[in-house]
């Protein structure tokens, strides 16, 4: 695991409390390593230098390019849901600003994170090399097909909804793993699916219901 090292005069660290305390743990997000995380990682650094004071609102931002940062609570819920673990090597397709990125790899070994939009895949991999995420490994790509190179993974993790689930990263999900992903069409509200292997087989369970962007594709 690598992690920020949050300076001492952080300003917004009260917000980042607050938003954990209020958004995220009295909505039921109770694991102590994503609460942890959520509290450490400055959300405002992730985001558009304007939109920097509203980073800790119950609210997805803009990051350009018709993409978004998810909600604060969808990021918790999302990293509870796969039950994130020291040891464990995570793919995650839509990289956007590297904030979901930086909150699993505060507490799994490894994540592997691909971005179709190629200003976001430069940007997000400067910033999270600035910051100090040596086990975040940055790639621009379709995500569709996976990293077959660095599979099997025990965890995938996906931040854009296609209408089904992409075969590929079923392939790509070790046994007793985690895929949890929004699934439905482009402008709709979508289903938050989680996806667990076991013995070769899959089981699937509706989670709760979404807005997530379109699942790009090259």
């Amino acid at each position: 695991m690598a992690g920020f090292i949050i300076p001492q005069d952080d300003k917004y660290e009260i917000r980042r409390i607050k938003m954990v305390e209020t958004q995220i743990r009295n909505r039921g997000v109770t694991n102590y390593e994503v609460l942890n995380a959520m509290k450490k990682v400055p959300r405002h650094l992730f985001v558009p230098e304007e939109y920097a004071d509203e980073a800790y609102n119950d609210y997805p931002l803009p990051l350009g390019y018709g993409q978004t940062i998810s909600q604060p609570f969808i990021v918790a819920y999302m990293t509870e849901a796969v039950r994130p673990s020291g040891k464990k090597k995570v793919l995650e397709i839509g990289t956007g600003s590297g904030y979901q990125a930086a909150v699993l790899a505060e507490i799994v070994d490894k994540v592997y994170t691909i971005e179709i939009v190629p200003e976001l895949a430069q940007q997000s991999a400067e910033r999270l090399q600035k910051m100090g995420y040596d086990n975040i490994i940055c790639k621009y790509g379709d995500g569709y097909q996976g990293w077959p190179e660095h599979a099997p993974f025990d965890i995938i993790v996906v931040t854009a909804a296609p209408e089904k689930i992409p075969r590929p990263l079923i392939d790509q999900l070790a046994d007793g793993g985690r895929l949890i992903i929004p699934v439905g069409a482009a402008g709709a509200v979508q289903e938050l699916v989680l996806v667990i292997k076991r013995n070769g087989k899959t089981e699937t369970r509706r989670l709760s219901f979404v807005r997530f962007v379109p699942f790009k594709r090259l």
